[in-house]
Formats: structure tokens, C-alpha cells, sequence
């Protein structure tokens, strides 16, 4: 469940964690607010800035990992912009809060070596977002140095896309980031309904919401526990039917 840190008071984004974890979210991936959130779609971008606009989004940030850390484990999501210029501090700071990774979605090549250093040294992992236009060719150094999990979006588009996601070239791709590393596959991005999930699911091994959660958080967040509750249980009943099959 990808949950933007800083959209509520302290107490309130505790307590809508609760409510989240309640309704079955397995996982959180914390979002550091950004200013130029590229890979974003319009939702989550004004997320970013309201969160940024509240002031202190770093250490508001760290005191959301820090309690649904508590709940689920919990990774962050961020650019490298807020990391770039003290990676070793900031990846202490985020392994201190509880955090069990950190994927970087835009880690420019020549910082990989750099971030990854930070990382293992305060013992966070170091999932990765492989874009799909990645060939086969390109997967190997792609994945080099990955840790945690392997990130493969459903769809190629920004954030919150609500069209059609191509599911078998979604599937290949899996294959083929399989072929490449042993790592567990997560997927995310264009998966905007429970029905859409449940198909999404037998591919990878997990599954990250995000847009369908962020929009009722932000305006109405017991709203965000149902819709939580109606992805865990498409989820939970193709398990089930995986299971049984």
C-alpha cells in the first residue's frame, strides 16, 4: 500500500495507518514528498505538494515510517533529489525510523554505485523500479545490486492511469525479470481497480496500490480504508483460488 507521508496531522496519519493496516494492507511504501515527481500522475503529484506545503516533510516522513513500521514492513519511495546530496546521512536516518528498504525511482546511473553503498551500509534494501522499456539485453545491469524485490509497472504510463494495462506484456516481462534475477517481483502502477489486481496477481508477487488509495486519503480517509479492504479481498479470494486450483 503506497501511503504519501505528510498529508494529515501526526496523530491523524497514525491513525489512518491503523485504519489501513486494519483493512488488510500487508505492506507500506511511504512516499517522501517530491517537487518534480515525473513518474507521477496528477493524484500523488498533489499529494507531494500538499504534503511539501505543510513544511518539515523529511522528518514528518521519518515519523510515518517510524509508526507503520510498527504495523507492516515498510519501505520508502522517493527521487533521488532529497537524497542526492548526503545519501549516507539520509539512508541512517531511514533505517533508524524502521524502514526495511528504500527504492529510488529515478537513481541516475551514476549515483547507483554511491546510493547502494549508503544503503548496505545502513543495511536498508535496495529495490528497484525497472522500467518497461527495458530490454533483455539491458536487464542484467538493471537489476545489478538490487536487493529486496524487483519493481515491474503494469503500465508504462504515469501514476494513476485508468485504461487498459497490456497484461501479456506485462506477463512477459515478469519472465523475463525473473530470468534475470531471483529476486521476488512486486507490480504497481495502472492497477486501479480490486478486479484488475486479482488478475495482476497470479504474475508477481505482490502487489503495490497506490492512486486509488491517495486520492480518498487526501479527502476522505475512512473512504481510503474500504477501498484497502476491497483490493485485500480480490487479492485474498485469487489466493484462495490459486490455492485450491
Amino acid at each position: 500500500m503506497f501511503v504519501p507521508a505528510g498529508l494529515h496531522t501526526a496523530a491523524a496519519e497514525r491513525r489512518h495507518l491503523d485504519q489501513l493496516a486494519q483493512a488488510g494492507a500487508d505492506l507500506f511504501e511511504v512516499g517522501l514528498g517530491s517537487e518534480n515527481a515525473a513518474l507521477d500522475g496528477p493524484v500523488i503529484q498533489a499529494a507531494y505538494r500538499r504534503a511539501l506545503s505543510r513544511g518539515n516533510v523529511l522528518d514528518r516522513t521519518l515519523r510515518a515510517i517510524d509508526h507503520a513500521a510498527g504495523l507492516r514492513p515498510t519501505v520508502l519511495m522517493t527521487y533521488w533529489e532529497p537524497l542526492r546530496r548526503d545519501p549516507k546521512h539520509l539512508a541512517r536516518l531511514i533505517a533508524d525510523a524502521g524502514a526495511t528498504g528504500v527504492m529510488v525511482v529515478d537513481l541516475p546511473t551514476r549515483q547507483q554505485a554511491r546510493w547502494h553503498d549508503a544503503a548496505h551500509e545502513a543495511g536498508l534494501h535496495t529495490p528497484r523500479l525497472i522500467p518497461r522499456t527495458t530490454t533483455t539485453a539491458g536487464l542484467p545491469a538493471s537489476v545489478a545490486r538490487a536487493s529486496g524485490w524487483l519493481y515491474a509497472p503494469a503500465s508504462t504510463a504515469a501514476t494513476g492511469y485508468q485504461g487498459p494495462p497490456d497484461l501479456p506484456a506485462l506477463d512477459d516481462f515478469i519472465r523475463r525479470l525473473r530470468a534475470a534475477s531471483p529476486l521476488p517481483v512486486v507490480s504497481g502502477v495502472g492497477i486501479s481497480t480490486p478486479a484488475l489486481a486479482a488478475r495482476v496477481a497470479p504474475s508477481a508477487n505482490a502487489i503495490v496500490i497506490g492512486t486509488p488509495i491517495v486520492g480518498p486519503l487526501a479527502t476522505d480517509p475512512d473512504r481510503a480504508a474500504e477501498v484497502t479492504a476491497a483490493f485485500a479481498q480480490a487479492l485474498h479470494a485469487g489466493d484462495s483460488a490459486e490455492h485450491d486450483a
